[in-house]
């Protein structure tokens, strides 16, 4: 779940993304302050709370924070529109280190290639990546599928010239890192890094 507020820009409306991918055909329902965006099967992609201030404290201009406090704010806000929907969060960071455990050159793009890329005990993800400097043996950063860039880009799965591809490795550039150099290349950290520690990324 991402969650979006900008009152300048838009007024007190706080807008909640419940899927990656946004549907080629939106369905609103509008529940009080609440509105409901479906997908065409009727599923709860995201919804809008409109007078979002009166629900919950929000910080204004910025990507809000995921937090089981707001959480419960939005879920309270549902329940007072008349919404009978049970909100199912993922709390874990969507920014982590990695370790790339693996790389190969892509079958079908010479500047591409194939990572797999270890970001917890129990999970590893294949990432195709285009930077010259991605190499087998690296800690890294790793915004996962979920993960909202600084820019405002939302990672999500895709499909690269024939390869699927889960998440991305980030260079310091891409995440909006003081001093970003301006060359192309993954930002590289050190060895002690631990693989699967969150990092912070200010949006």
């Amino acid at each position: 779940m991402n969650v979006f507020y900008n009152k300048e820009g838009i007024g007190d409306v706080l807008l909640v993304q419940l899927q990656t991918e946004t549907p080629e055909k939106i369905h609103p329902e509008q529940f009080g302050d609440i509105t409901l965006i479906k997908d065409v099967a009727g599923t709860i992609a995201g919804f809008n709370v409109f007078n979002a201030s009166s629900y919950t404290d929000l910080a204004e201009g910025q990507q809000i924070e995921v937090s089981e406090q707001l959480v419960t704010s939005l879920q309270n806000a549902l329940a007072k529109n008349g919404v009978d929907f049970t909100l199912e969060v993922d709390f874990s960071p969507k920014f982590v280190v990695g370790f790339v455990e693996a790389k190969e050159k892509h079958p079908n793009a010479d500047k591409l290639n194939v990572c797999q890329v270890v970001v917890s005990d129990e999970e590893k993800l294949q990432i195709v990546c285009g930077a010259p400097n991605v190499e087998q043996g690296q800690k890294v950063v790793v915004a996962k599928v979920g993960a909202v860039m600084p820019s405002g880009m939302v990672i999500r799965d895709a499909e690269l010239r024939g390869v699927a591809s889960s998440g991305m490795i980030c260079s310091a550039k891409e995440l909006a890192l003081p001093n970003a150099p301006e060359e192309k290349g993954i930002l590289v950290l050190s060895e002690d890094a631990e693989t699967g520690s969150a990092f912070e990324v200010k949006a």
